[in-house]
């Protein structure tokens, strides 16, 4: 049993490179666009709030299997085509900037206007108000429900294999298949488990940093 078990982990790690790229580039890219569709759903702009409470309301309201299967299988019919690879991220990036988005966009409500005209009185510019008063605050108030998410994402990227990726479900599923056995798809747990664990923990470490901002 052992030596099986040693026999298809390189795989299985194969399978979780895919898996930590996919949230890698999925967290760094669509944090900082939700950031930027929430200030979106703020303005004053009617035509921009409009176009984007679509797009937020389409993406929440609709299963990321059906948009990874969308923008894979479906485009190519309308002459556009993505690579597997980016069919996954392009996917993945816009259904979690939308989630990031009402986030950031209930975080920003919750800030008392109070504060901000108490900032404005005290003389702060603009973006002196942002990094002192609003940054932290909402650093705070969005951090619980954003890393709810990340470690959804981590279990979400296991999605990418009804497009033929090779992650870390697909690379289980390949064993268990050849082998008959049930010790691949147990160990493919554990590895989830693993990296959710691992991320738990700095989330952790990072809310107990948020708190020296009182």
């Amino acid at each position: 049993m052992i030596n099986y078990i040693f026999s298809i982990l390189p795989s299985l790690f194969s399978g979780a490179t895919l898996t930590i790229e996919i949230f890698v580039w999925t967290t760094v890219v669509s944090l900082p666009l939700g950031l930027l569709v929430a200030f979106g759903l703020l303005s004053n702009i009617r035509i921009l709030k409009a176009i984007l409470k679509f797009y937020v309301w389409v993406i929440r309201g609709t299963p990321l299997l059906l948009q990874l299967i969308f923008i894979f299988y479906g485009l190519p019919t309308i002459g556009i085509v993505f690579p597997r690879y980016e069919s996954a991220l392009i996917a993945f990036i816009i259904n979690y900037a939308a989630y990031f988005a009402e986030i950031f966009r209930g975080g920003l409500q919750a800030i008392p206007k109070g504060q901000i005209e108490a900032a404005n009185i005290l003389g702060l510019s603009h973006w002196q108000t942002v990094y002192k008063i609003i940054r932290p605050q909402v650093f705070k108030i969005v951090l619980p429900s954003i890393g709810n998410e990340l470690i959804n994402l981590v279990k979400d990227s296991s999605l990418v294999y009804v497009i033929g990726l090779g992650d870390l479900l697909r690379a289980g599923n390949v064993a268990t298949a050849r082998d008959v056995s049930l010790v691949p798809l147990v160990l493919v747990g554990v590895v989830y488990l693993a990296m959710t664990a691992i991320l738990t923990y700095i989330l952790r470490k990072v809310e107990k940093r948020s708190n020296v901002w009182k």
